[in-house]
């Protein structure tokens, strides 16, 4: 099954890939892997603000981290020519999570953009991965993460 195909199954439609918001490029693509600058949650409301541990539980960060997922997804469609199933695997997220100090769940946070990565590609989707705190993230986000991925 395509990549395409298992989103449409999953009910995911890949947005436009977002314009950067600042002097940078949305991805580097070097040889045969793909480098995608942070990107940030959005849904049909708009920005998904908040901080986790103070306005924002842990359901909802993973919820904002999925969109985070989406995006990627949506930059790598981008960088591939529009043919997401160049993808050889995803090799590295890095996430920042907008957090108290008290906080200490960024991990299960990022799950929810691992979760989905992997529920949507299977085992290419499996990627090492950090996930820190940030007292405060661009716009005031919940979430922001980046990505390194392998193509053909």
């Amino acid at each position: 099954m395509s990549i395409e195909a298992k989103l449409k199954e999953l009910g995911v439609t890949l947005p436009d890939a977002p314009a950067p918001a600042a002097n940078y490029v949305p991805y580097v693509v070097a040889g045969d892997m793909v480098y995608i600058s942070g990107q940030i949650p959005s849904d049909e409301n708009g920005l998904i603000t908040g901080t986790l541990g103070k306005d924002m539980d842990v359901e909802a960060g993973q919820a904002a981290a999925k969109r985070c997922a989406i995006a990627l997804l949506a930059q790598l469609k981008a960088a591939c020519g529009g043919d997401l199933d160049r993808l050889v695997r995803v090799v590295k997220l890095g996430a920042f999570v907008s957090s108290t100090a008290e906080f200490t769940q960024q991990p299960q946070v990022v799950n929810g953009a691992s979760d989905f990565l992997v529920e949507a590609l299977g085992e290419i989707g499996r990627h090492a991965r950090s996930a820190v705190s940030s007292p405060s993230l661009p716009l005031g986000v919940a979430v922001e993460i980046d990505g390194v991925f392998q193509i053909k």
